[in-house]
């Protein structure tokens, strides 16, 4: 049976013309078993689409990490790391990640208590929560009526000495079931967004840079950001913002000189827009909760500077002005018409092209609702693809 690439149903919130290449679902092909032609069709399918959905999937952890794998052979390692080190431990991420203990590239994430589980004789997991990491919470009350909020939009990625993986795969084994509920932007836009119970929600990263106006897109061709060291153990004490895009600025970063030991060699830049290794398509792809530093390129000789921003170029080091410009961009792309909330059910199994898209942890779960997902992504064996010199003067 040939592959067979469906689009993804939509919920009625989205605008289906945002949606036209995003997503498909495949069918016809085992994504534990598939030969040299078929992954090559995935693989094709997955850059060109950004997300893919095998319903009803079966797949070991081995053989989960062998399909992520598959799409870096040269990656080993898991995308932020062996979580040993002091700055592990201190991470942001620490407490929402336990390690199948045979296959260590494959996490097992989720909410509740699961047993006997792929070499886990206990595994206490705990949803993310929003009050724990916003500044501002949804009131009890308010939780109650199934209020509540996107959680952190990021990439999978360390941002410091390892690379953003290409790939993730997430694989939903123990799906809860429950009534619907709201995100609430809490931002003054007066935004919701109906999302099925215990959500992953996407966003594209191409649709991100499409929709700036001019100006902002020639800041973003030209722009590269600089991540902290140890970015998770930077942002620690801080607070994010109610849309879950970045943090507040209040000046509670833990300060350079108190971070794990760090390596100036091992700090991350890159370019505001990645480019796609098949489409050639430019991505926004930033984390904006990490982001340290931005700089921005002078325009290129000959461009228009009518109405440009930093024509010179800037470097910008004042935290508050750096996540302001960097909200400015990312803000109109986590619209509520522009997200893709994944409607879960057992057994799915979601390869998103991570170097394309931006997502988030949604929702709220109370202790006894058990969810249980296995998760893979690969540091990368390469760094992503900036703008082209012909990119810069198309945009800038």
């Amino acid at each position: 049976m040939a592959v067979e690439l469906l689009p993804i149903p939509l919920p009625e919130s989205a605008d289906p013309t945002k949606f036209k290449s995003f997503g498909r679902e495949v069918r016809g092909v085992d994504p534990a078993n598939l030969s040299p032609e078929e992954f090559a069709t995935v693989r094709a399918a997955l850059y060109t689409h950004d997300a893919l959905l095998f319903r009803n999937a079966s797949l070991t952890p081995e053989q989960q990490y062998a399909l992520t794998k598959a799409f870096d052979p040269q990656s080993e390692n898991y995308g932020h790391g062996n979580k040993q080190t002091e700055a592990d431990k201190k991470s942001i991420l620490h407490p929402d990640l336990k390690t199948i203990p045979r296959v260590p590239q494959v996490q097992l994430i989720g909410n509740g208590t699961v047993y006997n589980h792929e070499g886990l004789a206990e595994a206490k997991l705990k949803h993310p929560s929003h009050k724990t990491f916003h500044k501002t919470k949804v009131s009890p009350e308010d939780e109650a009526k199934g209020v509540t909020r996107f959680y952190r939009w990021h990439i999978d990625a360390a941002l410091y000495n390892l690379s953003p993986p290409r790939v993730t795969t997430l694989y939903g084994l123990e799906v809860p079931q429950g009534p619907r509920q709201v995100v609430r932007y809490d931002d003054g836009s007066g935004q919701e967004l109906p999302v099925p119970l215990g959500t992953t929600a996407f966003v594209s990263g191409k649709t991100m840079f499409n929709i700036l106006p001019e100006n902002l897109k020639s800041v973003a061709v030209r722009g590269r950001v600089r991540y902290s060291p140890h970015p998770y153990v930077w942002m620690t004490p801080a607070h994010a913002k109610s849309t879950g895009l970045g943090i507040e600025s209040e000046g509670l970063e833990v300060p350079l000189a108190d971070l794990p030991p760090w390596d100036e060699s091992k700090v991350k830049i890159y370019p505001i827009l990645w480019k796609n290794p098949v489409t050639d398509e430019l991505s926004f792809q930033v984390h904006p909760c990490g982001v340290a530093e931005l700089f921005i390129d002078p325009l290129p000789e000959g461009a228009n500077r009518d109405g440009a921003l930093y024509p010179d170029g800037a470097h910008l080091t004042d935290l508050k002005e750096v996540r302001d410009l960097l909200y400015q961009m990312q803000r109109p792309a986590i619209n509520p018409e522009l997200v893709y909330p994944h409607d879960w059910h057992e057994k799915d199994l979601v390869l998103f092209h991570n170097r394309g898209i931006l997502h988030s942890v949604v929702g709220a779960f109370t202790p006894d609702q058990v969810r249980a997902f296995h998760q893979c992504n690969l540091a990368a064996s390469d760094e992503p693809t900036g703008p082209t010199p012909e990119d810069v003067k198309k945009w800038a």
